[in-house]
């Protein structure tokens, strides 16, 4: 069984804003897998079905982005999985174009508190993620600001790629595909 979770911030002044893509991710997958986001759990909104033959729980943490480890520790004990070889996260990325895609199987939280939390509620950087770019900052703008704020009208159609792809990435990896996936969509 593989967990996924998307990261993002819960509540409709977040939606639909770069620091959510993960949560666009996880509705994605959910809307091409046919897997219904209908219940609260683990602090978070899941989802339980399959991709392809692997069984996932789809997981959206609903203790906003700088707590996000909360929530997956509480879904990885439960489960029982083992974080490098079942947990996928995906997430918003400032040092990538928008849309743009970068797979890895572990790393550090490179500067993303979301991530930060990850590592200090599981104490590994093993585990596989798919990072969604969503443009760099502009120079005298606030990081909390940008990364809170809503795509312009000429980014829509590649975070929308991105996010398909992100879903395509995700499938990949749950067939054991990695390398095919970082090839891919790198």
């Amino acid at each position: 069984m593989y967990i996924i979770a998307g990261l993002g911030n819960p509540g409709r002044q977040y939606e639909e804003t770069r620091h959510n893509v993960g949560f666009m991710a996880i509705d994605e997958i959910a809307g091409e897998n046919e897997i219904v986001m209908d219940y609260i759990k683990h602090k978070a909104i899941c989802g339980k079905g399959t991709i392809g033959k692997e069984k996932v729980l789809l997981l959206k943490p609903e203790t906003y982005m700088n707590n996000s480890g909360e929530a997956i520790r509480d879904a990885v004990k439960f489960y029982k999985i083992d974080p490098e070889k079942e947990l996928i996260i995906i997430y918003d990325d400032i040092n990538l174009d928008v849309g743009k895609l970068r797979i890895r199987s572990k790393g550090s939280a490179g500067g993303h508190n979301g991530i930060k939390s990850i590592i200090a509620c599981l104490g590994t950087e093993n585990f596989k993620r798919i990072r969604i770019g969503v443009g760099e900052k502009p120079a005298k703008m606030d990081l909390a600001a940008y990364v809170l704020s809503r795509f312009g009208k000429e980014d829509i159609t590649k975070i929308e790629d991105g996010v398909i792809n992100a879903s395509k990435a995700a499938k990949l990896i749950t067939e054991d595909k990695i390398n095919e996936a970082m090839n891919e969509y790198n």
